[in-house]
């Protein structure tokens, strides 16, 4: 893995454990997993469990590094996480929202 796409994994890894510290306190029978597929870029938290009889599981974030561009396939929050993966040093022409088809066509 050359030197930058090291460093966006590393940058990644360390939002995703970041953001996995973090549930509702209601949701006492949830868990946060990250996912992580070096072999092939793939790097997801996904909450999984139980909650008011209801079986849980759904990626919150999903990023893929394909070629020395990220993508963001997946982000169920509000937060600007464009912003967050900049400040962890991240380029901004380097993070691609792939859930909005005009950025990847």
């Amino acid at each position: 893995m050359d030197q930058p796409i090291a460093a966006y994994e590393n940058a990644i890894l360390a939002f995703l454990n970041d953001y996995a510290k973090i549930k509702p306190s209601e949701w006492t029978q949830v868990q946060n997993q990250v996912i992580v597929d070096r072999e092939n870029g793939h790097y997801q938290l996904v909450r999984v469990g139980w909650h008011n009889g209801q079986h849980i599981h759904y990626a919150v974030f999903h990023f893929d590094l394909i070629g020395d561009k990220v993508y963001i396939q997946e982000n169920r929050t509000d937060l600007p996480i464009v912003d967050e993966l900049v400040e962890l040093g991240i380029t901004r022409e380097d993070i691609l929202l792939a859930f909005q088809e005009e950025l990847i066509a």
